[in-house]
């Protein structure tokens, strides 16, 4: 079995099943945007429908990334429908929202890209300046797609770490957010088979949030799972080089088929 070889382009790194690893963290980085969080709570049910947003953002990722124009078209007509009813004033305990606000559209995209590749670096080799500069600029259509303002995504990879670490340092997580983030990990209306796997995306989860957003959501981590989490890693990067990319990629072209 020829080993993977590294990405060259999103069209490239975004099918890779692995990068489901991090989609927990993406959600939950999102989510301790208070504006974000808020927004989620009252205009979504995590308790009956944990996974609902986590598949929407699937769906909306792979068709962007390496759908057809009709599925790409249908993915963004199908996010902006949901996000139309996602606004309300500021009120005791939350500031106002706005799903349509592109500083908000900015720090979702900003979460997908960052979790994919605090994911990916851990599993696959490490990408080449050009290729690592090229899924960077590429990934700003994550939020361009919903009407961010392309200037909005930071031009370098230095201006998105500059970016990301003043965000880090905003980020806030109250009770309404700790409720949110607690019925998705629990995803206990879910399928038999995601709850079974629902111990494996917790730890991982957690494992891979910043230290500082783990904190605010009062998550325990300790050294001991710290080289459990990288063992799991190493183990990934060895599973990767003997699985087939057909079946690697079975995630993506499941949710694409359901876009028709």
């Amino acid at each position: 079995m020829r080993p993977s070889r590294a990405a060259a382009d999103l069209a490239d790194m975004a099918p890779e099943s692995v990068l489901l690893a991090g989609a927990g963290r993406a959600v939950l980085l999102q989510l301790a945007n208070p504006a974000v969080g808020h927004g989620v709570a009252r205009h979504s049910d995590f308790a009956a429908d944990p996974l609902k947003r986590l598949h929407a953002t699937l769906s909306y990722v792979y068709a962007l990334t390496n759908g057809t124009p009709a599925q790409q078209k249908l993915a963004k007509s199908s996010v902006q429908r949901a996000h139309l009813p996602v606004k309300g004033g500021s009120g005791p305990g939350h500031p106002a929202y706005d799903a349509a606000d592109p500083a908000l559209q900015l720090w979702v995209a900003a979460t997908l890209y960052d979790s994919a590749m605090q994911t990916y670096s851990a599993v696959f080799p490490a990408l080449a300046p050009d290729a690592a500069n090229t899924i960077h600029r590429q990934y700003g259509v994550l939020g361009t797609a919903l009407g961010m303002p392309a200037e909005l995504w930071p031009s370098t990879r230095a201006d998105f770490a500059d970016y990301w670490n003043r965000q880090l340092g905003q980020l806030h997580v109250d009770d309404t957010i700790r409720a949110v983030a607690r019925d998705l990990l629990a995803a206990q209306n879910a399928p038999v088979w995601i709850r079974a796997l629902m111990p494996t995306a917790r730890f991982l989860t957690k494992g891979l949030l910043p230290p500082s957003v783990r904190e605010l959501y009062g998550f325990h981590w300790s050294p001991r799972q710290d080289k459990a989490l990288a063992a799991t890693f190493r183990a990934a990067s060895v599973l990767v080089r003997i699985t087939p990319a057909k079946i690697r990629h079975a995630p993506m072209r499941h949710y694409l088929r359901s876009l028709g």
